[in-house]
């Protein structure tokens, strides 16, 4: 202590330096410290800075000077506690928050993977507003006694403002899969279930919203059923290729009335082994700072030999590198979707 304040007494020509000091020590302690260390580092620079002034009293410096720094250090070492308490306090708060999300989004949003008789689904799900752990992007995946239901879909809008008619979709889907033997009268209830939902957004003066989706039908045969509307179509990789088969690409969910003809169920071979990737458009539509989307077909084929528990979270990390920072980015949620091997 005593090396301490010579070497204070030394350096602190000009109050100004010491003030500089006095501002970072409890400041720093405040915003990286608990209560009791900001109080010790308030508390020990406020005795090096009384120490100072009397070891300097030769020094030619008014009392009334010597005084007021003695007061200004008191006054911002109290500052930082009050400031640290704050602080951890709304750490307290926001964590809570957050373990309620995180409990909300396991509720909502079904944590992967997802094992089932006839598939094993996994994936990566990403809001763009990493502080949200629900955007507008939604999957579910619901064993009914007609085989495995797979639902992805891209709620207009990204972020909160999308979360209720995602909440809507899904609530719906889980409600219904078992309950609908086919994919039309599932997604005429998905339709039903985001039109109400907008009449009650209209109600609260809130956007009206419309969702693209992908559902899909997988059983014990070897062709699987899909139903399209409006959602960007899957990718089948199988013997280290890759193919995109041909949709009728429907209208999205909220929108049939508009549609000339009712939604449409394709059938296409997806063997024992094979694996379906069901993406959203925030992976297709991410784009680099020049402008250009993302090339999936062509990166998938390069890793198309990974895994499916690595292929989702290598494209997403792909398609983040392949943006930058100065890119574009939304809701990503991709799904790998692998047919069992022993059906």
């Amino acid at each position: 202590m005593t090396a301490l304040v010579m070497l204070l007494s030394a350096l602190a020509a000009s109050p100004v330096w010491l003030l500089g000091l006095l501002v970072f020590l409890p400041g720093a302690a405040s915003a990286l410290c608990t209560v009791r260390q900001t109080k010790f580092v308030s508390a020990w620079t406020a005795l090096v800075v009384i120490v100072t002034m009397l070891v300097r009293h030769g020094d030619g410096r008014p009392w009334l000077d010597r005084i007021l720094m003695v007061l200004l250090t008191l006054a911002l070492g109290a500052a930082s506690v009050y400031a640290c308490r704050h602080r951890i306090r709304r750490e307290h708060v926001m964590l809570r928050l957050r373990s309620t999300a995180a409990a909300m989004q396991r509720h909502i949003l079904r944590p992967l993977p997802i094992v089932t008789d006839d598939v094993l689904v996994d994936g990566v799900y990403e809001p763009v507003q990493e502080d949200r752990l629900i955007g507008g992007d939604i999957y579910d995946v619901v064993v009914s006694p007609w085989g495995t239901r797979i639902l992805i879909g891209d709620v207009q809008g990204k972020g909160l403002p999308a979360v209720g008619a995602a909440f809507a979709a899904i609530g719906t889907f889980r409600a219904t899969a078992h309950r609908e033997p086919t994919l039309t009268a599932l997604v005429d209830s998905l339709d039903a279930s985001v039109v109400r939902h907008n009449s009650y957004a209209a109600q609260t003066g809130e956007d009206e919203r419309f969702v693209t989706a992908l559902i899909v039908n997988v059983d014990a045969n070897e062709e699987v059923q899909v139903i399209n509307c409006g959602h960007v179509p899957p990718q089948l990789l199988h013997d280290a290729t890759v193919t995109t088969p041909a949709l009728t690409s429907g209208v999205p969910l909220g929108l049939a009335e508009l549609a000339a003809e009712p939604a449409t169920v394709d059938w296409f071979a997806f063997p024992p082994g094979a694996t379906l990737l069901l993406t959203t458009d925030g992976l297709t539509e991410t784009r680099a700072a020049d402008g250009t989307f993302y090339p999936l077909a062509e990166r998938l084929t390069k890793h198309v030999t990974l895994f499916l528990t690595d292929l989702p979270r290598a494209l997403y990390d792909d398609a983040r590198a392949f943006a930058g920072e100065g890119g574009q980015h939304d809701d990503v949620a991709v799904l790998s979707v692998r047919r069992s091997p022993y059906r």
